[in-house]
């Protein structure tokens, strides 16, 4: 009835939906301190979705959400106890994808930061000038993960992707669920070795390793990665020798796991696969946290990946350092 929004309008319209389309929706609150709402006062949203299923019939669907406005400026606890840092992190993403169309990305990654150094002010415990004393509640604990995650990724970096296929990765993370879309943002990565079953692993340079494999989804690619040493096995060819059956079968392990993953994805992912060392392992490396480097002085078990950007250990000691000042 009212026109909202910076279209100026309260319908829109879709080429076409699936069960999977997730759209968002951003509201500004603009009531102020001079105002304040009335305590349990409720909020209301409602959403008419009509459409023309697959047998031509038209159907209508109406959606309608609720909630209590929070009334007390002072206290933050209601908030931070409602925070969702998974749907937070996805609502974000959206907005810095829809920002870097008219704005340098340089400017976009100058936003998501002072976005995140605001909310660990209003919201983290610690005390001024201290960043030791930096705490973050369980609510936010992984929101900085996720915002480090999210300012290497391709949808803000555009280094060795096409316009094309930078606009397809756009597109797809602004229709996806919360989960897939945190897949995009911070891949899942599993670790398969002779010790037990598969593990989920840190992505982090220190996961990989010459005696395991490695399988890693980042929704659009689905990577199977093979150290040092199961890739020399392999190479000799023991995984065709009857008393190398436990090896064939570590072979085959996270290939039949890759395989349920990409039948189950639309679009299909790329599928690599590729030994440590070799050119291809790039497309693994690049998504790890680089905890260990060719600079590092530290010894560290795990892979030394070449590059200059910051690690999750040095994005976290700025964050705090700033957040923490007078």
């Amino acid at each position: 009835e009212n026109e909202v929004g910076i279209g100026g309008t309260s319908v829109w319209y879709l080429g076409g939906v699936d069960p999977a389309t997730t759209i968002a929706f951003f509201f500004e609150v603009t009531n102020t301190n001079a105002t304040p709402l009335p305590p349990h006062k409720r909020r209301y949203m409602q959403f008419l979705t009509s459409y023309q299923a697959s047998n031509g019939r038209f159907r209508l669907r109406v959606t309608t959400t609720c909630g209590l406005w929070h009334c007390d400026a002072a206290d933050h606890s209601p908030i931070a106890q409602s925070f969702d840092q998974e749907a937070s992190t996805v609502l974000l993403a959206r907005l810095a994808v829809h920002r870097s169309e008219t704005e340098e990305i340089a400017d976009v990654m100058r936003w998501l930061d002072r976005a995140l150094i605001r909310l660990g002010a209003k919201f983290a415990n610690y005390r001024k000038d201290d960043p030791s004393s930096f705490r973050l509640a369980p609510e936010f604990s992984i929101f900085p993960q996720f915002m480090f995650h999210l300012r290497r990724s391709k949808f803000l970096q555009s280094f060795n992707s096409s316009p094309d296929e930078q606009a397809v990765y756009r597109h797809i993370l602004l229709r996806e669920s919360t989960s897939n879309s945190l897949i995009m943002l911070q891949p899942s990565l599993l670790s398969y070795s002779f010790h037990g079953p598969p593990q989920p692993v840190l992505l982090d340079a220190t996961s990989v390793r010459p005696d395991t494999i490695l399988l890693l989804d980042t929704f659009f690619h689905v990577i199977v990665f093979h150290g040092e040493t199961i890739a020399a096995w392999k190479q000799q060819g023991y995984q065709h020798q009857e008393e190398h059956v436990n090896f064939r079968s570590l072979l085959e392990a996270p290939q039949n796991d890759a395989q349920m993953i990409m039948n189950n994805r639309f679009p299909v992912p790329r599928y690599i696969v590729c030994d440590q060392h070799k050119s291809e392992a790039r497309f693994l490396l690049s998504m790890l946290n680089p905890s260990v480097t060719h600079t590092s002085t530290e010894v560290a078990s795990g892979q030394a990946i070449f590059t200059d950007d910051v690690s999750l250990r040095v994005f976290m000691e700025h964050l705090m350092k700033l957040t923490v000042q007078s």
